[in-house]
């Protein structure tokens, strides 16, 4: 054979030496084939898993989404729950005002609200402390202004409504007349 005819034909197979044998299809190791079939079974169990998972974890933030709005939709019944008793006294009280004199109606009122402050304070709410305390805009609404002889400018003189904190938060602030000082002569 020619250099020509070799190069077209590629090079002539190379015979086994002695006692070597030729390597039989498939010996060594499964058929591409084979190979094939069970690396694509392994990539559809893998998707399958994947899928489930996905799925899984979907599920999981649908039912925390839906137990946190339940969760915030009955945040206050707590509250609520230790409330009822005040309202049920406060009813009593309505109830025997027209039997009783005023001064049992007035103490009964009295132990009602303190009641009422004590359950607040529990779930975090406290009243603000306005009258005698130097004016803060942060936590007092000024609706007036008055001269006074005793007390000092800047001070609160007297408080028309009190102001609550819930925890560390201001959620209604005092509303509060201030004083202006001595008046001018």
């Amino acid at each position: 054979m020619s250099e020509q005819e070799e190069v077209k034909n590629g090079p002539e197979p190379v015979a086994p030496e002695a006692g070597q044998e030729e390597p039989a299809a498939g010996a060594g190791g499964p058929a591409p084939a084979e190979e094939l079939a069970v690396a694509t079974g392994k990539i559809r169990e893998l998707e399958e898993r994947l899928l489930r998972l996905a799925a899984e974890q979907e599920n999981f933030k649908k039912r925390m989404q839906r137990e946190r709005e339940i969760s915030l939709k009955y945040a206050e019944e707590n509250i609520l729950r230790e409330l009822l008793p005040s309202i049920d006294n406060l009813e009593r009280a309505l109830e025997h005002g027209d039997n009783s004199d005023a001064s049992s109606l007035r103490t009964g009122v009295e132990m009602t609200c303190q009641g009422l402050l004590n359950t607040l304070g529990r779930f975090g709410l406290t009243p603000l402390a306005a009258a005698g305390q130097p004016f803060d805009p942060n936590f007092h609404e000024a609706l007036a202004m008055e001269h006074s002889d005793e007390v000092p400018e800047n001070m609160v003189l007297q408080e028309f409504q009190k102001g609550y904190m819930y925890k560390d938060r201001l959620i209604r602030a005092a509303k509060v007349v201030v004083s202006k000082g001595k008046a001018s002569e």
